[in-house]
Order: structure tokens, then sequence, then C-alpha cells
């Protein structure tokens, strides 16, 4: 395979491509590629992002625009927002862990209460009412998953201030929306 390093380019007219477009990444210590985003005939395809045991901090050129499948935890779990973003800027989080209630909490974070969240949680409830769970919309920054069974949570940029939350989370516990 023959790779090209291209300049910046600007066109005033249609590109075109038999084969698509695809963004990708590459490790600037092994080389090693990871494919990204992929514009072809099929539309837009994102490659998901596994997100392992462990706290993240994500990043806009890693995260952004993609979904994250959250391993089962086997303890309480931080992922935590870029602290730099610009309106349009998505992350969708849904449950990879196979299992009814987790037993851990994955906690989601703006890491600021001044970076807070806006929109509202549905709960389903495996033990008793559902009901929708919402942030105070003025400094709440962090959803709380407590001991998740099946969940989705889109957050989206509203500003390069503020979060837009919205999903459902499938569990025993209520979660929970708080400060820092």
């Amino acid at each position: 395979r023959q790779e090209y390093e291209m300049a910046n380019t600007t066109f005033s007219g249609p590109v075109r491509s038999e084969n698509g477009f695809r963004v990708i990444t590459k490790n600037a210590t092994t080389g090693a590629i990871t494919n990204g985003i992929l514009v072809g005939t099929s539309g837009v395809q994102y490659t998901p992002v596994a997100l392992g045991d462990s706290a993240h901090a994500l990043t806009l050129a890693d995260h952004a625009g993609r979904v994250m499948a959250v391993a089962n935890v086997s303890g309480d779990r931080i992922i935590t927002l870029p602290s730099t973003f610009t309106a349009g800027t998505q992350f969708t989080f849904i449950s990879d862990s196979g299992v009814t209630d987790d037993g851990h909490d994955v906690i989601i974070s703006s890491g600021s209460n001044t970076r807070f969240f806006l929109g509202s949680v549905v709960h389903l409830d495996t033990n008793a009412d559902n009901l929708t769970v919402v942030p105070n919309r003025s400094s709440n920054s962090k959803l709380q998953l407590n001991v998740p069974g099946f969940f989705e949570i889109n957050v989206l940029a509203k500003d390069a201030t503020n979060w837009y939350i919205w999903g459902s989370v499938c569990s025993a516990t209520v979660p929970a929306f708080a400060d820092q």
C-alpha cells in the first residue's frame, strides 16, 4: 500500500472518490494507524471506541462523534469530558457489560461545575417506578449511573460551556446528577 502526504487543500468544486474518504489517526511513536470516520456510499460511519475497565479522560481527536462502549467495570469509574470543546461536539455512551446490574458506578463528568448539564435522563427502574432525573441547570456537572445494567447516554455541547444530556438507564438504583 502506498501512502502519500498531502498539504491542507481547499477545493472549490465537488470532490469525487470511488471508495470513500477515511479519517485516521497515526501513533507518532509506533506508526500504528487507527481508523476513525469513513465517509462512503453507506453514509458516515464511525468506528466505536471500547472503554476498558479504568477511568477515562476523553479527547476530541479520539472520542468526539463516536460511540463509547463502556465495559463491565470492577470499581466505580469516572469518564471525564474534554475541558475545551465547541458547540456540536457529541459523545454517546452505551453499556457493553452484558450483565443486568454491573455492581459498580459509571460517572460521566464535565470536570467543572462551570461546565454543567442541561436535559434529563430516564430511569427505567428494575424494582420500582420509572422516573426522569433532571440536573439543576446551574452547577450539576456529573451524572452518576448507580450500578447500571443497560444504558445509552448522549452528551452534546450546547456551546463552549454547557452540555445537553439525554438518554436512559436501566437499573435498580436511580442515577443522580451532582456537583463535582
